[in-house]
């Protein structure tokens, strides 16, 4: 019989942690991986032990971290899912339904977007935003990436049909906290990997963003959430040149 362990990592997850925890009640374990919140998620997510495993750790980012969690399984399945994600109830009984007979080693689950409490239909890009989210143990690691880390799987990926819910922002400030967040990791990456950058560049980067999604995308269909979406991409863009550049300097 197939069992399935939840990873999450966390930092300051108060407003998201416990709705992503009850969505994921029914797998066998669930590990999250805490560096150093200073809101109420780790009271939160005390709450729902034996359950849930918390860990405190520091933050060596995001593939690191992830790499950390997947050593703690103990399942033959995990599931890597963020705060701010969700498994509907379609979703949960399909991946029961797939792993009885699975003929794969990882598969790709396609998300739902959300922003400001609206579903978006056109900026993410939601017919190919699928990544993947289950993985057999021992078949998977993370890239070591600072930010934007993959899933590197040896052996065949499929593709599930239900979709989980990504409820990416609440509000305008957590949209500009983690732009300024994001562009900091961002320009770390781009700097250890020697990449050189000028004003310019990073004026043509942003705009690129900007128009992939608003008129590439038809993020114009999303009406004024997809205009704040693009927009706020052009500002991650350009700050995260801008910082490299500031880096470089």
């Amino acid at each position: 019989m197939s069992t399935i362990s939840t990873i999450i990592i966390t930092k300051n997850e108060s407003q998201n942690i416990a709705d992503c925890i009850e969505s994921v009640l029914w797998t066998d374990e669930i590990i999250v991986l805490d560096c150093g919140s200073t809101d109420y998620t780790q009271n939160i997510c005390k709450k729902y032990a034996p359950k849930v495993k918390l860990h405190e750790t520091d933050w060596p980012g995001f593939g690191k971290q992830k790499n950390r969690a997947l050593s703690l399984a103990t399942s033959n399945w995990i599931l890597s899912i963020d705060a701010d994600e969700r498994i509907t109830s379609k979703l949960k009984d399909e991946i029961l339904q797939k792993l009885s007979s699975s003929d794969y080693v990882a598969y790709k689950i396609p998300r739902l977007n959300y922003f400001l409490g609206k579903p978006i239909k056109h900026c993410f890009g939601n017919k190919s935003d699928a990544p993947i989210r289950l993985v057999k143990s021992g078949s998977c690691t993370f890239s070591n990436d600072i930010i934007h880390e993959k899933i590197i799987v040896n052996g065949e990926t499929g593709k599930l049909q239900n979709k989980l819910d990504h409820f990416s922002f609440n509000n305008i400030e957590g949209l500009i906290n983690k732009i300024n967040n994001y562009s900091t990791i961002g320009a770390i990456k781009l700097y250890d990997a020697k990449r050189k950058t000028s004003y310019a560049k990073a004026f043509a980067h942003a705009s690129w963003a900007f128009i992939r999604i608003y008129f590439l995308k038809c993020g114009f269909l999303d009406g004024w959430a997809g205009f704040v979406i693009a927009f706020s991409n052009f500002e991650g863009t350009f700050y995260r040149y801008a910082k490299l550049l500031e880096k470089e300097s």
